[in-house]
């Protein structure tokens, strides 16, 4: 039963995510946003809405360590997994852009996790509260930065979604909500019986089973791309991403209710994988090749994920 939760609960969570992305989209536009603000903020916003419904469920039935798992397992699987995997199938460019902006600032917002919890074994209401308005800064920079640059936008803004009506928009949001709010529910119930089941704690079903699911969206689009020759993903919109689960994630259910560090693997442990596969992007991203992420290098991540997920159930 608690598998079958958690298989309806991942269903749910990707038809929700996709609901929610396209009424975000057409709203935006008839907003009058720009197609840059929209898919530099607004789809990352509703992309990182699977995430945040499972920790604000687990925040809420006092499952702390489900919630941080939740983004610590999603981190570490969209750079070892996602990114390892895709890198396999197609060797990715890596952009002037990553080293000189995003990849710093994935590693401060890291770093300024690991203190945070680290520091009292909390992540309160006040430092929600500073996760977000960072997150606010670093997104003004963000596009100041792309309306400098021209930066082509990713290729999940659909300029179709412009011509979506009121009626539709109001449909896809409560589609897209009810699956997300019922998504999270059964997941986090299923994954807490399921850790029972087969004798982990809560924290290893979250920062593996939950956190793969998590990412499954983002897994199967990129492979798919990757199969296809298409441009499989940007480098810069994975670390946006990160940056996101961290900040709006962590930093919105910290607000609603504060995050404690419930299984101590985290911070002596998990935490510094996190971290790792932060810092590793920097060489890799150089060496040997330049600025390209091929084959043996995506072997290399897929393989460190690999060991993480073995070390975490042993």
């Amino acid at each position: 039963m608690s598998i079958f939760l958690v298989l309806i609960g991942f269903l749910l969570l990707v038809v929700g995510g996709e609901f929610l992305v396209r009424s975000s989209v057409g709203l935006s536009f008839k907003l009058n946003l720009s197609k840059m603000v929209i898919g530099l903020t607004v789809v990352s916003f509703a992309t990182s809405a699977p995430e945040l419904l499972v920790s604000l469920q687990a925040a809420y039935d006092g499952l702390s360590d489900i919630a941080l798992g939740n983004v610590i397992g999603s981190n570490i699987a969209n750079i070892g997994l996602v990114l390892g995997l895709t890198a396999i199938i197609s060797t990715l460019g890596v952009d002037r852009d990553f080293y000189r902006f995003n990849w710093p600032v994935m590693m401060l917002f890291s770093i300024a996790l690991y203190f945070l919890l680290a520091n009292d074994k909390q992540l309160s209401q006040i430092e929600g509260i500073g996760l977000i308005v960072a997150l606010v800064i670093y997104l003004f920079f963000l596009i100041k930065r792309a309306r400098k640059q021209r930066v082509p936008i990713a290729e999940e803004v659909d300029e179709k979604l412009a011509d979506s009506s009121y009626f539709k928009i109001i449909i896809w949001l409560i589609i897209g909500g009810a699956a997300l709010y019922f998504g999270s529910d059964f997941l986090v119930r299923g994954a807490k019986d399921l850790a029972t089941s087969v004798g982990v704690s809560d924290y290893v079903i979250s920062v593996s089973v939950i956190a793969i699911g998590t990412s499954v969206p983002e897994l199967a689009a990129s492979i798919i791309a990757a199969l296809r020759k298409e441009k499989a993903i940007s480098l810069g919109n994975l670390i946006g991403s990160n940056i996101f689960n961290i900040a709006s994630v962590l930093g919105l259910t910290a607000i609603v209710k504060p995050i404690n560090v419930v299984d101590d693997v985290i911070l002596s442990t998990n935490i510094f994988w996190l971290i790792g596969f932060a810092v590793i992007l920097l060489p890799l991203a150089f060496i040997p090749t330049r600025l390209e992420i091929g084959k043996y290098k995506g072997f290399i991540l897929f393989g460190a994920y690999a060991l993480f997920l073995a070390l975490t159930f042993l």
